[in-house]
């Protein structure tokens, strides 16, 4: 079987987690090819009383899948210590990590760049990124100026010493002469990442070279994108994004995958919209509306607990989100947020300066002035969360995700209708 990419139509937080884990126990493979901790995923398994929440932020969803072997690829930045915090948690609970592999060439994220996270996007007041603090940028930074740390380097100490001494070169001068911060000690450094050498190496392995060996035997490999579309560091809505590449083609860099390997892509993208930290959001809604979407659909961040910002569906978007990854199917999440609604409205264009614009404008000043140009379809009142098949749903139901499936120019597959595992409706085969 080929590889199949999973992304996020939007600004993140759609399901991605739930999405693979429909996929089951079909896939032998799940890949986190992007991003670092500064993301989450989270998956409900069971029903009633059995229901349990995990909240997944490093490792890829497939840890909770028995029989499939999780992979951290080369395109991840990696804090040590969230990485292993999160493993002994799931272990606490029972769930086996061990079959976690983790590429030798990801980034890890040293201490200095969290420092440096912090202290930027607070010395750049109200114009800044809204970044996680976490050090995933710097870290990407270094990774681009050839002045990184990666996991292979620290099991060789004089290798690592010397990297951290270049790079602490020039981020001490930083840090004491600009931002009035303690210089990091090269030695104190070296120790801290130096400690987790020995419960790393069961685990790093040339990735590349293992999920081509498991393509070759004919196995199923999902690449799982952290963050989305329109965080993507090329195809978001710059600056206001992440450090990497979250969309379809990311997949191929960050896993070692070459794209004549992948056979479909999937996207998730919820009944509405959200996205967490600034930047432009032209359906976002600052009304009862917003609050409703919020409240209902439990809107704060699975890594940070911000809550995020909510507005309707945004059709163009979904359209770029088609285009820019090569959609072949999409899966709905949160539909059933939407019920108690008499109507809801979905953004089929944007007026910018009195000029229609059905694509998402080239200029981003023209993006950050988009008015959205609404349609309203009616709403339902039906609890869908036992809906097993599209004939279950109310017919308002119905009719509004038909039209948002003509608006996004590639087919619904699955809709979620709730949480848990069990509560999706499969309309079309996602492994074909």
């Amino acid at each position: 079987m080929p590889a199949i990419v999973l992304v996020g139509a939007q600004w993140g937080d759609e399901g991605k987690g739930k999405a693979t884990d429909l996929l089951g126990s079909r896939i032998d493979g799940v890949v986190k090819f992007n991003g670092g901790n500064n993301a989450g995923h989270t998956i409900v398994i069971g029903s009633g009383e059995q229901r349990q929440k995990y909240a997944l932020h490093l490792l890829p969803s497939g840890i909770l899948t028995p029989g499939c072997v999780p992979i951290i690829g080369n395109g991840v930045v990696v804090d040590l210590g969230v990485l292993f915090e999160e493993i002994d948690g799931l272990e606490a609970r029972g769930v086996d990590t061990s079959a976690l592999k983790l590429s030798g060439s990801a980034h890890v994220i040293a201490p200095y760049n969290r420092t440096l996270d912090q202290v930027t996007e607070r010395f750049l007041g109200k114009s800044r990124i809204g970044t996680t603090g976490r050090g995933i940028g710097p870290t990407y930074a270094d990774k681009m100026a050839r002045i990184g740390i990666r996991v292979q380097d620290l099991f060789d100490t004089e290798v690592l010493r010397a990297k951290v001494a270049g790079a602490l070169n020039n981020k001490n001068q930083v840090l004491v002469k600009l931002y009035n911060r303690k210089a990091f000690d090269v030695e104190t450094v070296v120790a801290e990442l130096s400690s987790y050498a020995d419960r790393l190496q069961p685990m790093v392995t040339d990735t590349s070279l293992l999920l081509q060996q498991m393509l070759d035997r004919g196995e199923t490999v999902v690449l799982e994108a952290g963050q989305a579309t329109l965080l993507d560091v090329d195809h978001g809505t710059y600056p206001f994004v992440t450090s990497s590449n979250a969309t379809a083609g990311g997949a191929c860099t960050g896993s070692g995958i070459p794209p004549t390997r992948i056979s479909s892509v999937i996207a998730v993208i919820k009944a509405y919209t959200t996205r967490v930290g600034e930047g432009p959001f032209p359906t976002e809604l600052h009304d009862d509306a917003g609050e409703f979407l919020r409240t209902n659909g439990a809107e704060f961040g699975t890594t940070t607990g911000r809550p995020r910002r909510c507005g309707w569906f945004d059709a163009v978007v979904g359209r770029y989100a088609t285009r820019v990854n090569g959609v072949t199917d999409f899966v709905l999440t949160k539909l059933d947020v939407l019920t108690g609604l008499a109507e809801i409205p979905v953004c089929v264009a944007y007026d910018v300066d009195g000029v229609r614009y059905d694509e998402l404008p080239m200029n981003q000043a023209d993006f950050d002035r988009a008015v959205p140009i609404y349609e309203t379809y009616p709403g339902w009142d039906e609890d869908i969360s036992t809906a097993k098949t599209l004939d279950d749903l109310p017919r308002t139901c119905r009719e509004y995700v038909e039209a948002l499936e003509t608006m996004i120019k590639a087919p619904i597959s699955a809709i979620g209708v709730g949480p848990g595992r069990d509560e999706t409706i499969a309309v079309r085969e996602l492994l074909r």
